[in-house]
């Protein structure tokens, strides 16, 4: 099976909101959170929106990337 690719402006479909899948990309990979409860309405502690890349916030966030493992690779990020 083929891998999925993304694109910023695709990622940015799956914010959560409203009924939609909710999907981070991290270090080019693409993750769907929407089944985590830490990831309700696609919104993470009111500092994080889902359908964008995190890499930049995870780098500085209080936990590791390990938390990442809980969720399913979905695909790709391309530019």
């Amino acid at each position: 099976m083929e891998e999925k690719t993304y694109t910023r402006e695709q990622l940015a479909r799956f914010d959560g909101r409203e009924g939609r899948p909710a999907y981070i990309a991290y270090r080019g990979m693409v993750y769907d959170v929407t089944e985590s409860f830490l990831w309700k309405k696609g919104s993470h502690q009111v500092l994080h929106q889902a359908g964008e890349d995190l890499t930049e916030a995870l780098d500085t966030a209080p936990h590791g990337e390990d938390l990442l493992e809980r969720v399913p690779v979905i695909g790709k990020l391309v530019p």
